[in-house]
């Protein structure tokens, strides 16, 4: 099949969108190709139409956890095999998706970075029909870009073991970023294909107030439809929502804090419109398909441009009007340039916190290297007696150091044993049917469960059973009581994989030079964002498409700038017809129509009227 009848078949298109379809005959003829599309231009579909004209299996790099599950599920819906690795997986669990992978006959395998330096993942390779490699989020192999993952620097490792081209993607790439993110992939030869960032139908507000949440629940009552809230913070989150819901607008809250099912009842909620804003940190928004955003506003000043392009660029994907609204004020602006500050702890702390560390799980020196421990920062922070954000941003940067890598609120499946001999089971006196149902149901579903303990995914169990999974849970406590199974609880929680053994105090290699240089560019990009904000002369659209390359641009006259010098044009020219018509009049008889709510005249009327005089316009 050709690309356009693939598109048809599993996805019900007719035809592509924008760039996409140079960028699938690029990849198709065997090229390496870096793809910059805008948030919401179709990136997934750019690999996965040609991974399905090709034999094979694409190996899909991603840090995304929940976008990886997102799209599994997906291709799944359409009748598409695909597998997911990725970190709180055991090693039986992603033994048994790699060998799936290599005899299954699966399309996609998506596995998050740091998976591929393991042993295991390697051992695979020889056997793996990899037919592309494909790089999600590839602004992330980048130093200069803003979310560098120093796990993305083995990908260039696989090209010396995988003969398959490059199908590089991403929303968010500078030029200089993108020249990067091609010499660090190994391009045989230089690809880039961009789609134009224009989004007519956006429109871009900044506000500089006090009052933030007032405005907010004014654009909330003020535009119909579906919106989205971002916040930093996770309390902030939960209070901004109650504020508008006490001012009669339907809201609700989500951040990386919250349970799964929490997260995922909240999320269908929105996107079926029972919830009509959510209120949420960036963990909310990632992989959501929901075209009839019509407005995304931010309270408080993002981290850089690239973060707030995509986000902003969630609203509207139906190509119909919508808003993106940044809402800041001098405090938003102050907290901005302590906030990088604040992620680049002082060297000799992020050691003390390496070293901290491995005190907390009693690792002693030359030992640890493969370790994977599961943490709760704030009890870490307790335990020491530390600020649990200057930690967090230490780890983040011995992750950028690479030695550990960290993944937050990672999901750690339900894992059962049956303890009992397989023999003497039914001899077992249970007091409850519900236990028999359940063990014949886990025994059916699980080999090996008589061996060790095995992950369970608790819904098909509980659907198996005819439960609800809290009801489940109950059942498999109280059946754990009887010592027929153990019962191990799922959770969510940090993990930290460390790469290599314990080091002496003072041996621990920070790379001063690259401190001083991921800190450097963190400051640029504030400066980019907080410069952004407060430029009230340059149109907000042509604004971030210099940021991001793109020179050539009209103004957009729809955001807050456009509109102001729109009104501005229409009060000099009312205040000329005015004058023609009433030559000589005096100071006051002007004031006295401006002061009449029917001339339509702003508050600055008479400082424009005296600049006409002054340039001799009138």
């Amino acid at each position: 099949m050709d690309a356009l009848e693939v598109l048809q078949q599993y996805w019900g298109y007719t035809s592509f969108r924008p760039m996409q379809e140079e960028i699938i005959s690029a990849a198709a003829e065997g090229r390496d190709v870096l793809a910059i599309l805008p948030t919401g231009g179709g990136k997934s579909v750019c690999f996965q139409v040609p991974a399905l004209m090709r034999d094979g299996i694409a190996l899909v790099i991603t840090p995304l956890i929940a976008l990886m599950k997102d799209q599994v599920q997906n291709l799944s819906d359409r009748g598409i095999r695909a597998l997911a690795i990725h970190a709180g997986m055991t090693r039986r669990e992603v033994d048994l998706a790699l060998n799936n992978a290599a005899y299954g006959d699966f399309k996609f395998l998506y596995v998050s970075p740091e998976r591929l330096k393991t042993a295991l993942f390697r051992s695979y390779l020889d056997i793996l029909p990899i037919n592309y490699i494909v790089v999600d989020e590839a602004h992330c192999i980048s130093q200069w870009g803003y979310d560098f993952r120093p796990d993305y620097l083995t990908i260039n490792e696989l090209r010396d073991i995988i003969d398959a081209p490059v199908i590089a993607l991403t929303a968010t790439a500078t030029p200089r970023v993108a020249e990067d993110v091609m010499e660090k992939l190994r391009f045989r030869a230089p690809l880039m294909l961009k789609s134009g960032f224009e989004r007519p139908n956006l429109s871009y507000i900044v506000r500089r107030c006090e009052d933030k949440s007032g405005q907010l629940l004014d654009i909330c009552r003020g535009v119909d439809g579906s919106g989205i809230v971002y916040m930093r913070h996770r309390r902030r989150c939960e209070e901004v929502a109650a504020f508008l819901q006490a001012g009669g607008v339907s809201a609700s809250y989500y951040h990386a804090g919250l349970a799964t099912s929490t997260r995922s009842e909240r999320q269908e909620a929105w996107k079926r419109g029972a919830i009509r804003v959510m209120v949420c940190t960036n963990a909310f928004g990632m992989g959501i398909d929901k075209p009839d955003v019509r407005f995304v506003v931010h309270l408080g000043l993002p981290e850089s441009l690239e973060s707030y392009f995509q986000e902003a660029g969630r609203a509207g994907r139906d190509g119909l009007r919508a808003y993106a609204a940044l809402l800041w004020n001098a405090t938003d602006l102050r907290r901005l340039g302590e906030l990088v500050e604040l992620n680049f702890p002082p060297l000799s702390y992020i050691e003390d916190i390496y070293q901290k560390l491995h005190i907390f799980f009693g690792i002693p020196y030359e030992n640890g290297a493969g370790r994977q421990l599961r943490i709760d920062l704030a009890e870490f922070a307790r335990h020491f007696k530390l600020n649990s954000a200057s930690v967090h941003y230490a780890i983040k940067y011995l992750e950028q150091s690479d030695h550990l890598t960290f993944a937050e609120d990672v999901e750690i499946a339900t894992q059962v044993k049956i303890l009992a001999d397989r023999n003497l089971l039914y001899d077992i006196d249970l007091p409850e049917s519900g236990m028999v149902a359940l063990l014949e149901v886990l025994m059916r579903r699980y080999t090996g469960i008589f061996s060790g303990l095995v992950p369970i995914r608790e819904e098909e169990v509980a659907a198996a059973l005819g439960l609800g999974v809290p009801q489940l849970r109950q059942l498999l406590y109280r059946t754990s009581l009887e010592h027929v199974i153990k019962y191990v609880p799922g959770e969510r929680c940090s993990v930290i994989f460390l790469h290599h053994n314990r080091l002496m105090e003072g041996n621990v290699n920070l790379q001063r030079e690259k401190y001083n240089f991921l800190l450097g560019n963190a400051r640029d990009r504030a400066a980019a964002m907080a410069a952004y904000a407060s430029d009230t002369e340059t149109c907000r659209s042509r604004q971030l498409l210099r940021y991001f390359g793109q020179e050539e641009s009209a103004d957009c006259g729809s955001c807050d700038v456009c509109r102001a010098r729109g009104s501005a044009e229409r009060s000099d020219e009312a205040i000329r017809n005015w004058w023609r018509a009433h030559p000589h009049a005096t100071p006051q008889a002007f004031r006295a129509w401006c002061a009449d709510p029917a001339s339509g005249m702003g508050a600055d009327a008479v400082e424009r009227w005296r600049n006409l005089l002054d340039k001799g316009l009138l």
